[in-house]
């Protein structure tokens, strides 16, 4: 798969773009702040339905219009789907594949695939567990629509108990009867969201720990750790051992929506022991095992979008980055540099030749760099 025109209408700082795209690599080069972002944005939009950086739709309209419009063509083989995303303030973002709107945003997430690394990636590392869960609820999601809509509907029934426990508190009258039918729901979803967590995090590790090994050429061992309260206990006995503190808390504090990832470098925390150099490459690791994973469940290359890899990896780790995904397993490739020579020049010594676009202040021109 790979995308073969992108067009954008008022969409954050382009009032209006339109790029034909190669299916290897493809460059954004130019100032900071001029725009190369928001390309890969759009990328992602049309991909996930959302933006990377900013959830709010309203805030990803140009300034001063109304409404914004993207519009991509994805061409696998023989076959092409035009995938349309248009949204105007105070109104329902519409969605379409082939001028046919989804019933339902959850329906478009899997059937393109993306991959982003982006500078926003440390999160992962110095954030709380609720990145790391949207983490691998994101990745799962994009080949498994039974997880996802498992999810949306624990988030559903985990809201219902919530507010629930609210009005008991607000009442003062307690009824248990009301809770087990919420109860009976959340356990039946959590068993399952916390099954498919567990399988993909045992066939993900391995993948990760392969490319942070190529990436640290064997320096350090990393690993990660499924870190949940069902790994020991049944989640229907957690529910009833919590009930007192849940209603002096006022909501749900046992279940999957806990759960977190543990991020470790040769055993320890690398929040805490890891240099910025071992961080970014774990980080890197985890976006590249996500490509594979994917990948391989997908039987198709995602799109991959690199954001400023250029000034957060040192030249030898970037190097060994750049040279393997330029190779053919990794498909179309999507990135962007502020030193409109530096991303040529290291292609042009891995003999792969990027089709290079200048931006400046939303607007995009093809340049010859490459050649």
């Amino acid at each position: 798969m790979f995308l073969q025109k992108l067009h954008l209408v008022n969409f954050k700082n382009y009032t209006d773009a339109a790029l034909l795209f190669d299916e290897g690599v493809n460059c954004f080069v130019g100032d900071n702040g001029s725009g190369k972002t928001n390309l890969l944005d759009a990328i992602h939009y049309l991909a996930l339905c959302k933006s990377a950086f900013n959830p709010i739709d309203s805030q990803n309209v140009k300034h001063e219009q109304d409404i914004f419009v993207l519009q991509g063509h994805f061409s696998e083989g023989d076959h092409i789907d035009t995938v349309y995303c248009g949204f105007k303030r105070n109104e329902k973002k519409q969605f379409k594949l082939n001028q046919k709107e989804y019933p339902r945003l959850a329906d478009h997430i899997g059937r393109f695939p993306v991959v982003l690394i982006s500078p926003e990636d440390s999160i992962l590392i110095t954030g709380g567990s609720e990145e790391r869960r949207k983490l691998f609820d994101s990745i799962i999601a994009q080949f498994d629509s039974t997880y996802l809509d498992n999810l949306i509907n624990y988030n559903k029934v985990l809201l219902q108990r919530n507010t629930l426990l609210k009005q008991f508190a607000s009442s003062g009258r307690f009824d248990k009867q009301m809770l087990d039918v919420w109860d009976e729901q959340l356990v039946q979803l959590g068993r399952l969201i916390f099954e498919r967590r567990a399988s993909f995090v045992e066939g993900f590790v391995p993948i990760f720990k392969k490319y942070f090994e190529y990436l640290s050429e064997g320096r350090e061992e990393a690993g990660v750790d499924y870190q949940s309260s069902l790994n020991e206990h049944d989640f229907a006995t957690l529910l009833s051992q919590a009930i007192d503190k849940d209603r002096f808390l006022q909501y749900t504090t046992v279940g999957i929506h806990k759960d977190d990832l543990v991020f470790k470098l040769d055993g320890f925390a690398v929040k805490k022991f890891g240099s910025q150099g071992q961080q970014k490459s774990f980080l890197t690791a985890l976006k590249l095992a996500q490509f594979e994973y994917i990948k391989t469940v997908k039987k198709s290359n995602p799109l991959l979008l690199l954001d400023d890899v250029f000034d957060k990896l040192d030249e030898r780790r970037l190097s060994r980055l750049m040279e393997l995904v330029s190779g053919a397993a990794f498909g179309q490739i999507f990135l962007t540099d502020s030193h409109p020579d530096r991303a040529v020049a290291i292609f042009r010594k891995i003999k792969v030749k990027p089709k290079v676009f200048f931006v400046q202040n939303g607007e995009v021109s093809e340049t010859n760099k490459s050649r």
